[in-house]
C-alpha cells in the first residue's frame, strides 16, 4: 500500500495563499482541510501540517468566518 501524500498538497497550496498576500482567510483554509479530508481520515501528516499552517495566522487576521473555520478542525482534530 502506498502512503498518501495529501499533507505535500496541502503545504504547496499554504504557501499559494501565504504568498499571495502574506495571510490566509477561512475558505483558503477550508480548502487545505479539503485536501486532508479528501480520503475520509485525516493522518497524523496532515495533523501536522495544518497545525503549522495554523500557527502562522496571526490572532488580528482571526475573523469571525476564520474563528468558526479553527473551531471546525480543532473538532476534527482531536
Amino acid at each position: 500500500m502506498t502512503e498518501v501524500r495529501d499533507y505535500l498538497e496541502m503545504s504547496f497550496q499554504s504557501i499559494q495563499c501565504f504568498s499571495s498576500d502574506g495571510k490566509l482567510d477561512a475558505y483558503e483554509l477550508g480548502k487545505i482541510l479539503a485536501i486532508a479530508e479528501k480520503d475520509g481520515v485525516i493522518d497524523q501528516n496532515e495533523i501536522r501540517v495544518l497545525r503549522n499552517i495554523i500557527s502562522r495566522i496571526k490572532p488580528h487576521e482571526v475573523d469571525d468566518a476564520m474563528r468558526k473555520k479553527l473551531i471546525e478542525i480543532s473538532d476534527k482534530i482531536k
